[in-house]
């Protein structure tokens, strides 16, 4: 493939003139009712300029995600990285192809070098999918070696792909044979292996590069977190007597898909006694007024950002029992006792530590972690509460640029109700900033 910019590891930049003579949307996409590349439907954008907000200029996004990625690289001493998993390839090219399908069934495939040069492998007759993106040098097929793509000749498939990755090495990496892999069949690993090619971890590079979030990934998320919330509120509308959860569930599916949203990565919802213990799924139950209904979006919206907030609500607007309010003024005042510990240079640690405690009655029940940081998708860090450092917990501290979500789940060991509440943040300068403007339910409090 052939591609109209000027790549160098000084200078990786798109050309401007490439897109001179063609009419832009306001994020510097192409204005073309035929286009190939998804993203934001009119109504999106309709919504964004309502609400004052800037989209992101999709050019500079890739440039800085490009350039992340090549900085972990260089700090690492590391030729390159070989990408599997479909997160990481959004974050490198920016282009999406079945994603859900691709997370098991392995069939694309992206390798950067240390100085930028980046050849994506796609599914079979897919080249028309990411041919607006520039940054990628060249498309190529064969990255399939899974087991239902190759049965049999698997190690053959794999042997052929590693060659391919060992001739870009010799060629874009000089003398360094030093690749990061980050998911890999068992075939492929062999094969790199077979061809000296020294392999190391490269969840790790892929993870330290996304935590930092540039300007435009930040616009981003605005408008990703707007369009969650629009969906959100026509979800609360849906929510009334002998409507299912499925039934409120699948207006959050399809609002979300309206704007140009991507999907939903789990379908955590639940009502009544179905609340405690958490993480049960959306099912057939039949909502009554007077029910409680508590819920995560966990949902990648537009541009691929994953919008996390949690809020639960009572059905029929009847008033929340004395109980319930106990459990919403817990879990809210955890979250904002929390979120309020958030700044630069704090550790870990530190916010397991100087973190609310939830009472002794809520603990066992507790949530994963205090804190975890987004972006695609969930990412690192974990924060965990106390009870989990010694086992899970590790260290680091917070920058400018990471974003967070901060939440709780308190409900009572063989309680009737949990109330589960979760907002979204941005670490900044001095501070943080709430990205999430979803409303808590005042009744509650």
């Amino acid at each position: 493939m052939i591609s109209p910019f000027t790549l160098s590891s000084s200078n990786r930049k798109i050309d401007p003139n490439r897109r001179r003579a063609i009419a832009l949307k306001p994020d510097g996409s192409e204005e073309n009712n035929d286009r190939v590349e998804i993203g934001p439907t009119p109504l999106a954008f309709q919504e964004w300029a309502a609400l004052g907000l800037e989209p992101p200029h999709l050019d500079s996004m890739r440039e800085y995600r490009l350039e992340r990625l090549c900085n972990q690289l260089i700090s690492n001493d590391l030729g390159g990285i070989l990408l599997f998993d479909p997160l990481n390839i959004r974050y490198a090219t920016d282009s999406t192809n079945m994603q859900l399908w691709i997370t098991h069934n392995p069939a694309r495939a992206c390798f950067v070098s240390a100085d930028g040069y980046m050849v994506l492998w796609d599914f079979h007759n897919c080249e028309h999918l990411s041919a607006h993106l520039p940054l990628v040098r060249e498309i190529r097929g064969g990255a399939a070696f899974f087991y239902f793509e190759s049965g049999g000749r698997v190690n053959e498939h794999a042997h052929k792909f590693a060659v391919q990755v060992d001739d870009l090495m010799r060629n874009h990496c000089g003398n360094n044979r030093r690749l990061a892999v980050d998911k890999i069949e068992v075939a492929g690993l062999r094969a790199l292996d077979e061809l000296g090619i020294e392999i190391s971890d490269g969840q790790h590079i892929t993870e330290q590069a996304r935590m930092i979030k540039g300007p435009d990934e930040i616009k981003a998320m605005r408008c990703a977190m707007a369009s969650c919330e629009a969906a959100v509120a026509e979800m609360h509308k849906s929510l009334r007597d002998g409507v299912t959860e499925n039934d409120v569930w699948s207006v959050l599916h399809a609002e979300n898909i309206r704007r140009g949203g991507e999907w939903i990565e789990t379908r955590i919802l639940s009502s009544g006694p179905r609340t405690n213990p958490w993480f049960q799924e959306s099912g057939p139950r039949v909502i009554s007024d007077g029910d409680l209904l508590s819920f995560d979006t966990d949902l990648i919206g537009v541009y691929g950002m994953c919008v996390d907030f949690s809020r639960s609500w009572i059905c029929g607007g009847l008033e929340p029992s004395e109980e319930q309010k106990k459990l919403y003024r817990i879990a809210h005042e955890h979250i904002m006792t929390n979120a309020n510990l958030l700044k630069p240079g704090v550790k870990f640690t530190d916010l397991t530590r100087d973190g609310h405690r939830l009472p002794k009655a809520f603990r066992e029940q507790r949530y994963g972690v205090m804190f975890h940081g987004v972006g695609l998708c969930d990412e690192y860090p974990c924060i965990r509460y106390p009870e989990d450092l010694e086992s899970y917990g590790y260290e680091g501290e917070l920058k400018a640029g990471m974003m967070l979500c901060v939440e709780a789940y308190v409900g009572a060991v063989g309680g009737k109700d949990g109330i589960k509440l979760e907002n979204q943040l941005l670490i900044t300068e001095n501070g943080y900033e709430d990205l999430t403007n979803y409303p808590f339910d005042e009744s509650f409090l």
